[in-house]
């Protein structure tokens, strides 16, 4: 099933590079809410495209929630497979500057669910340069 919402590669690779400071450096000026936004948007329905499916959720609030990977679909209540984290390390994690395994270690990435993890082999969806 196709992504609700998908993300023009090129939008996606603007939005993240307008944070991109952000992300970079930890003394960064934070962007404005709306940049944070569409960055996380793009990127997680991204995700989405790329790994069509509906076994594991990925959350990343206030912004998005997208279902993506193959496999048997969720329909109701909490779905088995999450993937929880904030905005900035969603992003840390989708431009491949942390490792899903380096974020869930420092608390900043909740997994749960047995297919969880397998969102690690489809990042990062987009690099940056240093």
């Amino acid at each position: 099933m196709p992504a609700r919402h998908t993300a023009d590669p090129d939008a996606t690779v603007a939005a993240v590079q307008a944070v991109a400071s952000w992300l970079h450096d930890d003394a960064a000026a934070t962007p404005d809410r709306t940049a944070i936004a569409m960055a996380v948007r793009l990127t997680a329905r991204t995700l989405a495209t790329l790994a069509p499916g509906a076994s594991v959720e990925v959350r990343v609030p206030p912004f998005v929630a997208v279902q993506c990977i193959s496999g048997p679909r969720h329909t109701r209540g909490t779905p088995p497979n999450v993937v929880e984290t904030d905005p900035r390390t969603w992003l840390r994690l989708a431009t491949g500057l942390l490792d899903i395994g380096d974020a869930a270690d420092r608390g900043a990435l909740r997994l749960s669910g047995s297919r969880a993890g397998e969102v690690a082999a489809w990042l990062p969806l987009i690099t940056l340069g240093e």
